[in-house]
């Protein structure tokens, strides 16, 4: 039997509630929610057990990610790999009203010995808002801070003291390795690019109590200590260089061994994507179009598109000055 074609794909989001959240998810990626819960994460590509992402529209609305590579990956991936037959990356749109927790995860080492399919989590976050007076990331150790004062100040609850922090500016991008401690501050709009991979381990949680429970949440002070790299200070902001590519300012904010992650911004048509390769292109400024296969799709901030190999590149038509993400699995 004939597989129908594949074609530039979106996915239904996945919308978490947590303590920490706020109400700017919905209404950024154009979606609703059935309640006033805050709302502290958008799964907009998931293929993580029990949070899998579904095609929003077109011939395969409804199937899974997961289906979708069952089916034949290398049509979805190319030569890139799907270890266990998962999609090997999770993105996320994250808004922070208070802090997260101060916390850490595994390397891909650390996580297989909890389990099979199991995978470590190293992860990249952009910076889409922030508030210039109340917004701090924190990413690795401060200068100087060694195991024994990091575990010092864990029981003297003075954590966040042990950390590099600064103020972001919008558009700044932060590379955390697995094993990096970290924490995103009040009131943040962040995308986040990572492994596949739902394992954290909470250190510190700024002595909140949860309102629901009236109870501190769980801390894992032994796993996260066992993960956390002490060898690892201050995470800066990457500083990319800028170079023109064709109609478009591109820029190339990560490359790992678990993905790539690029900036293109236009106000005229350009490239998207790459032949024969899978992509994610995420709008984060302006609105328009992908063309491609004769077809348009629809482009506005929030949006999020996962190309295909068997699609390869696409043309971005801006209506405004877009600005788009791609996120790519290396060969």
């Amino acid at each position: 039997m004939a597989r129908p074609p594949l074609y530039p794909l979106r996915f239904d989001p996945i919308f978490t509630t947590n303590l920490w959240g706020g109400r700017r998810l919905p209404a950024y990626l154009n979606r609703a929610v059935g309640h006033d819960d805050p709302v502290g994460e958008a799964w907009v590509l998931s293929d993580v057990d029990g949070s899998p992402s579904r095609v929003t529209d077109g011939a395969l609305a409804g199937r899974t990610l997961r289906e979708l590579l069952a089916d034949a990956p290398e049509r979805v991936v190319g030569a890139a790999k799907a270890p266990q037959g998962r999609f090997p990356l999770l993105l996320k749109f994250l808004d922070a009203r208070q802090e997260l927790s101060v916390q850490v995860h595994p390397n891909d080492q650390q996580a297989a010995l909890l389990g099979p399919g199991k995978f470590g989590k190293t992860e990249a976050w952009v910076v889409l808002d922030r508030d210039p007076a109340t917004s701090r990331l924190y990413a690795g150790f401060a200068e100087g801070v060694c195991a024994s004062a990091f575990r010092t100040a864990l029981a003297a609850k003075t954590t966040p003291a042990t950390l590099h922090s600064f103020t972001p500016e919008v558009g700044d991008c932060v590379f955390l390795e697995a094993g990096t401690v970290h924490a995103i501050g009040a009131d943040l709009l962040l995308f986040e690019v990572q492994q596949t991979s739902d394992i954290t381990y909470r250190l510190y949680d700024w002595d909140r109590v949860d309102a629901k429970t009236k109870q501190p949440r769980q801390l894992h002070i032994d796993e996260g200590l066992g993960c956390a790299d002490f060898g690892r200070g201050p995470c800066r902001p990457v500083r990319p260089s800028a170079a023109a590519d064709g109609a478009a300012r591109h820029e190339t904010l990560v490359s790992c061994e678990y993905f790539t992650l690029e900036r293109r911004t236009g106000a005229a048509p350009f490239r998207a994507g790459a032949a024969d390769a899978c992509r994610a292109v995420v709008c984060v400024g302006g609105s328009g179009a992908l063309e491609w296969g004769g077809n348009s799709y629809p482009l506005r901030t929030g949006d999020v598109y996962l190309l295909p190999a068997e699609v390869g590149a696409v043309t971005a038509v801006p209506a405004t000055e877009l600005t788009l993400l791609e996120c790519g699995l290396p060969a």
